[in-house]
């Protein structure tokens, strides 16, 4: 085993890091399987599919949403190959951030933690609104129960704050329930129009969805974009290491399944939904359901296989968006939890629970800010679905994406830099050169794009919004200054954690 004399720089007192370090998350919990469940929690592939992917079909390619599903995923795929190679050699729960910090430096380190900061609070914080509302609906259409979508948010708030603040496993147990029934339900309606064929059963399947002239139909890139929101939190598998069983081996695998399953589950569902409805006047179609285009998939459902099977949909409808608050929640108090104990943030959020081992400052902290900016929303009467929803989980996916880009770049750097660990160049210079032009372009299309991806083009808040991005960018790089001049040892460590092993070995198998 060899250990780079930048990985642990001789010169620096380790008093602030043997503290840092005495902070510890329950170890060895999290298997693959546990790992993959959460990070698809957080991509909802029920809330995906009723809800993104009509709008994708809507406003960008029409019935070539699948063959856009199939571009997106074969995108991550080669992000996952980079982002993997590195987390063989890198275990720490600050994810993209202390990817950033060894790739590129402490400066864009710190300007990438509040960037995630802001993406992935922004992403949970939002989520609240289309969780209110549609379990709103579900209550009034189903019980005659008419509750305020605010009510219905504020106790799903005081439920995750119980989970996130206690044993990471016990987060485990009921996403598990969660994620397992949304697919179950989405399954059994993609198997009757397997079973019935095309267009209410009238017709034969087609494959016209995955041909160039269907893939190049309407706008792609919006399609692409739409379809990139639906993978958010696949790369959350890293922000689990230090809880994972053997992390270089769990982390990587876990980041391939989720994608694989996240993929194909998505191609083949907008297919079949595609054919279920006919390629030909879809767009129309969807534009008539106009102000709510997710009444799509429930359509199809109501057709193919009944009532029950419907209403139970829409039951979990309001749950598959829950699993994904829980999902963003633990991984935003894991993210706190890194950065208080790196020093960016007030050290109180870097310590865990006693008993639970979980990292519950900071989710007492994200807890209290949601609370705070859903009440704004509130009592200032903006719209659950079209204000708090699309706003805020738009800025959390354009920040993401420009993390994720970075992260790229800092894959890229950090094995020039470490030529010995891993020496495949596909892994380690071909992926992530690809990963970072692509994802590059990627973002900078959906910040150029994004008054139309709030359905607000001629709004300030087109600008303003990702202009927010920049904003944290910069408060993150002046908190590495600070750190610099307050902590030297801390600041010489960023993104280095108790445990880091370069190790040449690691890269194999």
């Amino acid at each position: 085993m060899t250990t780079p004399p930048e990985a642990h720089p001789p010169s620096v007192p380790t008093d602030h890091i043997e503290r840092r370090d005495s902070q510890k998350l329950r170890a060895g919990k999290l298997g693959t399987l546990a790992i993959a469940f959460l990070v698809v929690s957080a991509a909802a592939p029920l809330t995906a599919m009723a809800g993104g992917a009509p709008v994708a079909m809507l406003l960008g390619n029409g019935p070539g949403v699948p063959a856009a599903y199939v571009i997106v995923s074969a995108l991550l795929i080669v992000f996952a190959v980079g982002y993997t190679a590195m987390a063989r050699h890198h275990t720490s729960t600050g994810g993209f951030y202390s990817f950033v910090a060894r790739g590129l430096g402490q400066y864009a380190g710190g300007a990438a933690a509040w960037i995630a900061l802001l993406g992935y609070n922004t992403m949970q914080i939002g989520l609240y609104g289309l969780f209110g509302s549609a379990t709103a609906s579900f209550l009034s259409e189903n019980f005659g129960w008419h509750v305020q979508w605010w009510v219905i948010a504020f106790i799903g708030m005081a439920i995750i704050a119980v989970l996130g603040y206690r044993q990471v496993d016990l987060s485990v147990k009921v996403l598990s329930i969660l994620v397992a029934a949304e697919f179950l339900v989405v399954i059994i309606v993609d198997a009757a129009v397997v079973a019935k064929g095309g267009q209410g059963g009238t017709t034969g399947l087609s494959l016209d969805s995955f041909s160039w002239s269907s893939l190049t139909t309407g706008s792609l890139a919006v399609a692409l974009l739409f379809n990139s929101a639906s993978y958010i939190g696949f790369e959350a598998t890293t922000i689990y290491s230090e809880e994972a069983r053997d992390p270089k081996r769990t982390v990587p695998r876990a980041t391939y399944l989720a994608v694989l399953v996240i993929g194909t589950f998505y191609t083949i569902t907008t297919w079949l939904m595609v054919n279920a409805q006919g390629a030909t006047g879809l767009v129309a179609h969807l534009a008539g359901l106009q102000p709510d285009p997710t009444a799509f998939l429930f359509e199809i459902s109501q057709t193919y296989v009944g009532t029950a099977v419907t209403r139970t949909m829409s039951l979990l409808f309001a749950t598959s968006v829950f699993a994904a608050l829980l999902a963003f929640h633990n991984a935003v108090a894991r993210y706190l939890y890194a950065l208080g104990r790196e020093g960016l943030v007030p050290e109180r959020l870097g310590r865990t629970h006693p008993r639970h081992l979980s990292p519950h400052a900071g989710s007492v902290t994200q807890t209290v800010l949601a609370l705070v900016v859903v009440f704004i929303f509130v009592v200032t009467n903006q719209d659950p679905v079209l204000a708090l929803f699309t706003w805020l989980t738009q800025l959390g996916t354009l920040s993401i994406l420009f993390l994720m880009a970075l992260a790229s770049l800092a894959v890229l750097v950090f094995f020039l830099r470490n030529r010995e660990l891993d020496r495949n160049m596909l892994r380690t210079r071909v992926a992530p050169t690809v990963g970072f032009l692509a994802l590059a372009t990627v973002a900078v299309y959906a910040a150029s794009q994004f008054g139309n991806l709030i359905s607000s083009p001629g709004s300030a808040l087109a600008w303003e919004l990702p202009a927010l991005i920049a904003v944290a960018a910069v408060i993150g790089v002046i908190s590495a200054v600070v750190l610099k001049r307050l902590s030297p040892a801390l600041f010489a460590n960023m993104g280095r954690h108790r445990g880091d092993e370069l190790d040449p070995t690691a890269s194999e198998g």
